[in-house]
């Protein structure tokens, strides 16, 4: 097959040039096309890394969990959607911060762009800034409220959400405190700009946490077979959080 015989600068041209939704298509053409895209680190991906990521995240080490130019796409593809958040709430041009405002008596949430429903992904959210009173992580269904009056635990608040209050280490389901987490004597608070691994396991539907490279046990069994995103909910104002999904967890 001619396209076999293709050199790898020809190659690098070409794909550099398709949109990255045809690339997968690309793959499954030949054997040597599918070793050159399954370089993650070539300059085609380096190229649309370049092209569709914003400077500000390029110059900053915000993705440095993920390595590859191609996992980095991932990540923008996964971020906060602008679309799906309260109206006190803004996107950052990095494209993986929300920004809330300023407002008295809100709380305030975002979720990614995707949702899950099978497979096993794991993403990290950390907190810029003052936590205030409720400081939620977790999961949401589509159509869960993203704004309420007052300061609630609002990933949480209702049976198609799932969250993890960071300033008390409450857990909350339907609007009821699912108890205390990690389930550790003297737990130790989340202090502002550490990274937490959120493990969403649609197969065995839990979901967990991991902090400082400690697994911290599972906080929610039994999730529903429907598509959950990531979610946080804010009260305090000109607090940021930002989340980078990075794929499946490394045991699998």
């Amino acid at each position: 097959m001619a396209a076999n015989k293709l050199p790898p600068h020809v190659l690098e041209v070409l794909f550099s040039f398709l949109d990255i939704s045809e690339l997968r298509n690309c793959s499954l053409v030949c054997k040597t096309w599918y070793r050159f895209l399954n370089d993650e680190n070539n300059d085609v991906w380096r190229l649309h890394c370049v092209r569709k990521l914003a400077e500000e995240a390029l110059r900053s080490d915000i993705l440095s969990s993920v390595p590859t130019y191609k996992a980095k796409l991932k990540a923008l593809f996964h971020s906060w959607n602008p679309n799906d958040c309260s109206r006190n709430i803004y996107v950052k041009p990095d494209g993986f911060t929300i920004h809330r405002n300023p407002v008295a008596q809100s709380t305030d949430g975002a979720r990614g762009k995707i949702g899950f429903k099978s497979g096993r992904h794991c993403w990290e959210v950390w907190w810029e800034g003052p936590l205030g009173t409720v400081a939620m992580i977790g999961l949401a269904a589509k159509g869960t409220p993203t704004q309420c009056q007052g300061y609630v635990p609002l990933v949480g608040c209702d049976d198609q959400s799932w969250g993890w209050n960071l300033v008390d280490n409450h857990l909350f389901h339907n609007g009821d405190s699912q108890g205390n987490y990690p389930q550790l004597n003297n737990a130790p608070k989340y202090q502002v700009g550490e990274k937490i691994k959120v493990i969403l396991d649609c197969e065995d539907k839990s979901l967990a946490f991991e902090k400082n490279f400690e697994f911290l046990g599972v906080a929610f069994r039994g999730l529903p077979d429907t598509h959950l995103y990531p979610a946080a909910s804010a009260v305090y104002g000109n607090t940021e959080v930002s989340m980078i999904y990075l794929g499946p967890p490394l045991d699998g």
